[in-house]
């Protein structure tokens, strides 16, 4: 299946691979589909990019790469609504943005996919261990870069 999008033209992406959010994600409750893109070898960061909107992408990335106690507390109903076979059936992404010179997590909005229904929820946590804005990474200021160049 080929994709139209913004940051990276015109992509070929499985289309048996496609994530559903049947709710949508908050703050884009129209916007269900999505593809996960992998730019580099590195494994921890992707692109969940909307099959349906080419301006619309997420950076997201596993928590526990980060967070090694991370975790998202998985209600019965959600297990059902996901079709998980259990709990080791699915994958926990959360979205990452650019916040103050750093790499941030949103740790209370973790983004739970089932491994094999390929269906979505993003969660709303209240575990007051976490936040909207967890570090991960400091950027690189341009000037630094620039400078040893």
């Amino acid at each position: 299946m080929l994709i139209e999008t913004t940051r990276f033209g015109k992509v070929e992406i499985d289309g048996g691979r496609v994530i559903t959010f049947k709710d949508g994600l908050l703050g884009f409750p129209d916007h269900r589909r999505f593809a996960l893109i992998q730019t580099t070898d590195d494994t921890v960061f992707y692109w969940m990019q909307s099959v349906e909107d080419p301006a619309l992408a997420f950076l997201v990335c596993d928590p526990l790469a980060y967070v090694s106690d991370y975790q998202a507390q998985i209600r019965t109903d959600d297990v059902k609504t996901l079709e998980l076979r259990d709990l080791t059936d699915c994958r926990v992404l959360v979205i990452v943005n650019k916040s103050d010179g750093y790499l941030t997590a949103n740790l209370l909005g973790p983004l739970v996919i089932g491994a094999h229904s390929l269906l979505a929820k993003q969660l709303v946590l209240s575990d007051k261990r976490y936040s909207t804005r967890y570090r991960l990474v400091q950027i690189e200021s341009l000037t630094a870069v620039s400078k040893t160049a």
